[in-house]
């Protein structure tokens, strides 16, 4: 059930058995997919900044034999409405699509396991306070992610640059870029490379981030690098009260182990910190194995108290 087929493409989703368009509170329409079978245990993809849902491939494939999967695009990234102004990006309207592809997709009476992967992680700090995502959430993976102090703890810029001022301005440059990415070529598959995956990461794994990444559109990119100059979700992270795991590469630059700690010791259910050797900040596509596994190990525990709550 966790493996994929030789012969299927890893990086490109299994055909969903739905697609939706859901309407979040302010007006904008989500692109969301449904994968595997009805009846299952409900996993919630919610992918990070620049991504898309073929982000999720590898992990969706490994899943959606036997558990249901919805993936959704954030607002801005693949089919889902790209916000109009300043107002549209922040962790509040992240929170406010999560509770509507909850409303919308999650069968009445169940609870999700929501995965975040980076922004996507957030999303699911940002909304943990909300009575309505508490109702539908049963357990969660936060997955290469922050909840604060993103520009202090960067990692691109080369440990050669010492001064403190210096590197946070770099990194706020790199950031906040407004330069279109263009195309996917030799040198750009090596810049996303050293920045956002492990030194020993595959060349088929590069091309795939590569091509989701550089299909985000310039505006969207340079909009939520604002949002996540100053997010701050520290508070949040008390009312994920739910079993939660967390996973991060040792080799992430983007969010480096120090936030999965930090983390770590805020939740109120911590299920433990898996710590991925050489993996850099794509775990998803870098190691999917791992990641869907434990998103499962996840699955499994909240499956485990339900039943025993019920008997």
């Amino acid at each position: 059930m966790s493996a994929t087929p030789a012969t299927v493409d890893p990086h490109v989703p299994p055909p969903p058995v739905e697609t939706h368009r859901v309407r979040s509170a302010d007006g904008t329409w989500l692109h969301a997919e449904v994968f595997g079978p009805d009846g299952a245990p409900t996993v919630v993809l919610a992918h990070g900044w620049t991504c898309a849902v073929p982000f999720w491939a590898p992990v969706i494939h490994r899943l959606a034999a036997d558990l249901r999967v919805v993936a959704y695009d954030q607002r801005g990234h693949g089919g889902s409405d790209r916000p109009t102004g300043a107002a549209g990006f922040s962790t509040a309207k992240l929170a406010d699509d999560l509770e509507a592809v909850l409303g919308a997709l999650l069968p009445a009476g169940e609870r999700a396991v929501l995965a975040g992967h980076s922004m996507g992680g957030m999303t699911v700090m940002a909304a943990a306070d909300r009575p309505q995502v508490i109702a539908r959430t049963g357990g969660a993976v936060l997955i290469s992610t922050g909840p604060s102090d993103l520009l202090a703890e960067l990692r691109v810029v080369p440990d050669a640059v010492r001064p403190v001022r210096l590197r946070r301005l770099l990194h706020r440059l790199i950031l906040e870029s407004r330069l279109p990415l263009g195309p996917v070529n030799a040198v750009s598959r090596a810049l996303l490379k050293y920045a956002t995956m492990g030194p020993g990461t595959p060349a088929d794994q590069v091309e795939a981030c590569a091509r989701v990444v550089h299909g985000c559109p310039t505006g969207t990119r340079y909009g939520w690098s604002q949002v996540l100059r100053t997010v701050e979700l520290n508070a949040a992270l008390g009312a994920l009260a739910v079993p939660t795991a967390v996973v991060v590469g040792t080799h992430d630059r983007l969010t480096p182990p120090v936030h999965a700690r930090r983390i770590l010791a805020a939740l109120p259910s911590p299920q433990g910190l898996l710590e991925l050797p050489g993996v850099g900040h794509m775990a998803p596509v870098e190691r999917p194995a791992e990641v869907a596994g434990e998103i499962r190990r996840i699955v499994n525990l909240v499956s485990a108290e339900q039943r025993s709550d019920v008997g």
